[in-house]
């Protein structure tokens, strides 16, 4: 998210109306727009070529298979993207922009071979036991692919600063994807479902391409040394677990909810729970928002104290570094609490319209007895993602990493006990403890990370770099009894005979 704060603080210093809707779109435009423009182009795809119209189990297998695609796609990434993102920005720091490319097809490789591990046996049992055909199997595999490899460019763009190229190249893609699947409905006359979903692929297909062509342009020597990149992944582990905790943990209570009763099994293959998978998406939308004040405020008010504590900390005076670094904690709690203000007023706003309007919509009854809980427990996990985002930048991986573990694990248990021994309107209750649990250790983490910043900062490196070899002697000091004097004394008289 770095890299942005210059242009929003000269939007937001006019301090207008119009300016503070222009900084709010554009904040949005660079962190939640790729989303919303699939999610919205996926609804006007359906509402034009008549979804709706499409009988019960090819509509039900399409949006499995898009859920399917989205859900799994993000899970085998989440492994490298962390630690593939920190080599790239030490990279950059060092300015080895040689070995870019390296840690590129090196990651490309592992996530492509993960995603294939995964989707493949899936895709065999889609199609063998499920009996879906080998064409709409194939094009929700080759779409599930096109869409990890979105995923997987999207970091090194956006570590290059391009949010603006990144949103514009998903508005083309989806574009190309809502014109293609006009083109193979109304002329070529193919099903509904299938229209859409190879216009889909064919869209992530061009997004991932855009975003490959323009990490080549920006980066174009290749050094060839892949074992830096592999050594990272058993320096930074924490970053592994932790990243893949954190998604697996956004996701875990659904997979838990798809072993109950309420669950729906569509040909032998997928499993999914309408009415709990719905309350999700809303209650994920209705607090969405979090994300774009939090990269907006931290990068207008939380970036500066933190450069200005570690100038002080390389060249200041020890008042100068206290003071830095008591306003760079203030800043801290004064964000969250802003955060936290702003999302509540923005999300009892949501929250009342949603249950005010979809009623109207169909999308009532058990959704809406789940959503209220399910809304609460993601208001709180944005807020203990943001909290995470503050671990990172004190460097505080252990910290980050029982934050998630606590989140997903507790998540988990609470989702296991409120789907066998609680109502519907309880639901949630895994996702808020979860959450709730998460929070509370990485703001103790935090205040940890308060108390003790002097002495990571100062005392936890070595002085001697590490290394292999025959280790040096343990003498420091010998006192001189005469024997060395006399010594240099018969080397000189040698020198001086000769």
């Amino acid at each position: 998210m770095a890299g942005i704060g210059v242009k929003l603080n000269r939007i937001f210093e006019k301090k207008s109306v119009f300016a503070n809707l222009v900084g709010f779109t554009y904040s949005t435009i660079a962190t939640v727009a790729p989303m919303l423009l699939v999610i919205g182009n996926i609804m006007l795809m359906g509402w034009i070529l008549g979804l709706n119209k499409a009988a019960y189990l090819t509509r039900e297998v399409f949006f499995c298979t898009v859920l399917y695609t989205f859900i799994f796609a993000l899970l085998t990434a989440a492994p490298f993207n962390a630690v593939l993102s920190k080599y790239m920005q030490d990279a950059i720091f060092e300015e080895r922009y040689q070995d870019i490319l390296p840690c590129y097809y090196l990651g490309l490789v592992f996530n492509i071979v993960l995603s294939c591990l995964v989707g493949i046996p899936f895709c065999l049992w889609e199609h063998f036991v499920g009996g879906v055909s080998v064409f709409y199997v194939f094009t929700g595999f080759c779409g599930y692919i096109c869409l990890v490899l979105v995923f997987y460019s999207m970091i090194y763009l956006s570590i290059c600063k391009d949010y603006q190229k990144i949103s514009l190249f998903f508005m083309l893609g989806m574009v190309i994807t809502f014109i293609l699947s006009l083109v193979l409905r109304f002329i070529l006359e193919w099903e509904v479902t299938i229209s859409i979903l190879f216009a889909l692929m064919v869209g992530f297909f061009f997004i991932a391409t855009m975003e490959f062509a323009t990490t080549k342009r920006y980066f174009v020597k290749n050094s060839s040394r892949y074992l830096p990149v592999l050594k990272y992944f058993g320096r930074w582990w924490q970053l592994v677990v932790c990243n893949f905790l954190y998604i697996l943990g956004m996701y875990i209570h659904n997979f838990v909810f798809w072993t109950t009763d309420m669950r729906i099994v569509v040909v032998k293959s997928f499993v999914c729970n309408q009415p709990y998978d719905m309350a999700t998406c809303i209650a994920m939308f209705t607090n969405i928002s979090a994300t774009v004040i939090f990269v907006a405020r931290v990068e207008m008010h939380f970036h500066d104290k933190y450069k200005a504590y570690s100038e002080a900390v390389i060249g200041g005076k020890k008042a100068d570094i206290e003071n830095t670094k008591r306003r760079m904690f203030r800043a801290i709690a004064s964000e969250l609490m802003s955060l936290v203000r702003i999302q509540f007023i923005i999300s009892v706003v949501v929250y009342l319209l949603c249950i005010v309007l979809l009623p109207q919509y169909g999308m009532g009854g058990m959704v809406m007895r789940i959503y209220p809980c399910m809304a609460a427990g993601y208001f709180i996990l944005f807020l203990m993602y943001a909290a995470i985002l503050f671990l990172y930048y004190y460097n505080d991986l252990t910290g980050a990493v029982l934050t998630t573990l606590s989140f997903c694990g507790v998540t988990f248990l609470g989702s296991v006990f409120a789907a066998y021994n609680l109502s519907e309107i309880w639901y949630g209750l895994g996702v808020l403890l979860g959450a709730f649990a998460g929070w509370t250790v990485a703001y103790m983490r935090l205040r940890w990370v308060e108390r003790n910043l002097d002495r990571n900062i100062f005392c936890k490196w070595m002085l001697l770099k590490r290394g292999k070899g025959k280790m040096p002697s343990g003498l420091v000091y010998q006192k001189d009894d005469g024997t060395q004097n006399k010594k240099r004394t018969a080397k000189k008289n040698t020198r001086t005979a000769w």
